[in-house]
């Protein structure tokens, strides 16, 4: 019988370039996000040369999410899923963006999010059983423990309910990692330091790529969501570079 209540895992080491204890991380990683969201999603849109909300629409239909349903978006950031997720569901449906960070969920409330809550993936502030799908948006590094997310993701899914994580893998060739941090790490930052006048994005981008390298191997995130009882956890890989992870709560729990 799978354990519901999975060993802490933290989605990567401490990187003592942005703060130097676990117990510093969630401060100085909202700090980062709320001095940068009037920038995020213009940078992310060079980033992806305006690509990524195609993408997220089209993970979001992939994974099954149709009209009526009810979803919330962990990590929502700047609620682009969020937003993306509300044109499927309709007035049917219900989507909740939800962020530690209050100057990305303004941005989100500005881009049209209806309904968002201040908080975190891995203490959830709603009753079990609610939604029929959880989703994260590029978020799944910046949790403090996988372990403890994933719990709290199972518990406030329906039964039948599924999760959908979106995430950035580092490449499996070294030619293609260097490429790929020569790009998010030095091309990136500095178009947002020249192009948006913004020293707290270039540090956000830069972040933004040491995580990616340091995260922990797609198979044990995959672990991690089965261990909290999940069905059918799996990932698949779309462009080599971005991974979606699945997984189903059992219908009879």
């Amino acid at each position: 019988m799978a354990n519901n209540k999975p060993n802490s895992l933290a989605p990567h080491p401490v990187l003592p370039d942005y703060y130097g204890k676990a117990e510093d991380r969630r401060s100085r990683v909202d700090a980062m996000f709320d001095s940068s969201a009037e920038h995020y999603d213009w940078i992310t849109d060079v980033m992806s040369f305006g690509s990524g909300r195609r993408y997220r629409h089209q993970a979001l239909v992939r994974a099954g999410v149709k009209a009526g349903d009810k979803v919330l978006d962990v990590g929502a950031g700047t609620g682009v899923v969020s937003w993306l997720a509300q044109q499927i569901v309709g007035q049917d449906g219900l989507v909740v963006a939800l962020d530690p960070s209050k100057g990305m969920l303004t941005q989100a409330v500005k881009l049209g999010v209806e309904h968002t809550s201040m908080g975190l993936g891995e203490a959830l502030p709603f009753p079990d059983n609610t939604f029929d799908y959880v989703t994260m948006g590029f978020a799944l590094r910046h949790v403090a423990d996988l372990g403890a997310a994933f719990t709290e993701y199972q518990r406030v899914l329906k039964p039948g309910g599924k999760i959908l994580l979106l995430e950035i893998t580092r490449p499996e060739s070294k030619l293609a990692t260097a490429l790929l941090k020569f790009y998010l790490k030095g091309v990136i930052p500095n178009i947002a330091r020249i192009f948006r006048r913004s020293a707290d994005s270039k540090v956000l981008m830069r972040y933004y790529w040491d995580t990616i390298e340091q995260c922990v191997p797609p198979a044990t995130i995959v672990s991690a969501l089965k261990a909290t009882g999940l069905e059918q956890s799996q990932r698949a890989v779309v462009l080599g570079i971005f991974s979606e992870y699945t997984g189903i709560k059992p219908a009879n729990p």
